[in-house]
């Protein structure tokens, strides 16, 4: 195996506002079959049924660096 399948839940409080994101990582899975059934389990509970349309399936390369650039930190409010 050289990839999973990474499901996460996603939606900002306020569309207006990108600062606002609320995140969830949902599991990590082998196969995109059951990374489905992971997202169809959430849909059953509360705040996730409330955003059905919310959820990302990422299939993502192991053993493979994702983030390879820098960061900087974006205050809300705050200019430099």
């Amino acid at each position: 195996m050289d990839h999973v399948y990474i499901v996460y839940h996603m939606y900002y409080l306020d569309e207006d506002k990108i600062d606002d994101e609320e995140s969830k990582m949902i599991g990590v899975y082998t196969t995109r079959k059951k990374a489905k059934k992971a997202m169809e389990r959430a849909l059953k509970l509360p705040g996730f049924k409330e955003y059905p349309d919310k959820f990302i399936i990422d299939r993502c390369k192991l053993d493979e660096d994702h983030w390879k650039e820098g960061f900087i930190t974006v205050y809300a409010g705050k200019i430099d």
